[in-house]
């Protein structure tokens, strides 16, 4: 049987016993995710891979207390997200990058399109200060609204797996992520640029 039709269960027990092989899979299986996760923490590629490949040689040091009542990538994401705020509280940096704010269904904060490059230079700095204006609406909310929202924005996780990262309820994250949209929406619609206001 192919490596791609074995599950996860039967991988870790075969890394247990050894063979380098079934983890390497583990890491192949899963290395996207955890990456996007450590950059939704982090913001640097640089600092992402390095929280990336921390979490997995935690992971593989940490094979036997792998008890299967979450799945593999769900205590994979865990360890990451882990290691990513230890990370961040050591350098003290906070992500600087641009962040897509689209529309998520049911979360009433609708998709703000950016000007492409053939646009007018009066489209293309509106778009830019728009663009900075959601960067700074992002950095302002509380940590915890923020970390739920940016790791919901990656499309990269169910609630139930950023619950299990963040350590707190499904609901709760749903309501951090609905009030993260909210406050944005509603300092951008405060905020005096020349620009249509965001819909309610």
């Amino acid at each position: 049987m192919s490596k791609s039709h074995v599950n996860d269960a039967d991988l870790v027990a075969r890394a247990r016993e050894g063979d380098q092989a079934a983890f390497e899979e583990l890491v192949r299986r899963h290395q996207h995710a955890v990456v996007r996760a450590a950059m939704s923490a982090v913001g640097s590629a640089a600092d992402a891979d390095d929280v990336a490949q921390e979490a997995f040689l935690l992971a593989y040091q940490r094979l036997h207390s792998f008890r299967g009542e979450a799945s593999f990538k769900t205590w994979m994401l865990t360890i990451t997200w882990n290691q990513a705020m230890n990370h961040r509280r050591k350098a003290r940096r906070w992500l600087e990058r641009f962040v897509r704010v689209e529309n998520d269904e049911g979360s009433g904060f609708e998709s703000i399109q950016f000007a492409a490059a053939g646009g007018t230079p009066e489209d293309l700095a509106a778009h830019a200060q728009l663009r900075d204006e959601i960067r700074r609406a992002i950095r302002a909310l509380p940590e915890k609204l923020r970390d739920a929202l940016l790791l919901a924005q990656t499309g990269e996780y169910s609630y139930d797996e950023m619950g299990a990262m963040l350590k707190t309820k499904t609901g709760t994250i749903k309501w951090r992520v609905s009030e993260a949209r909210r406050l944005i929406k509603e300092r951008l619609n405060r905020e005096p640029v020349n620009r249509e206001p965001v819909n309610q």
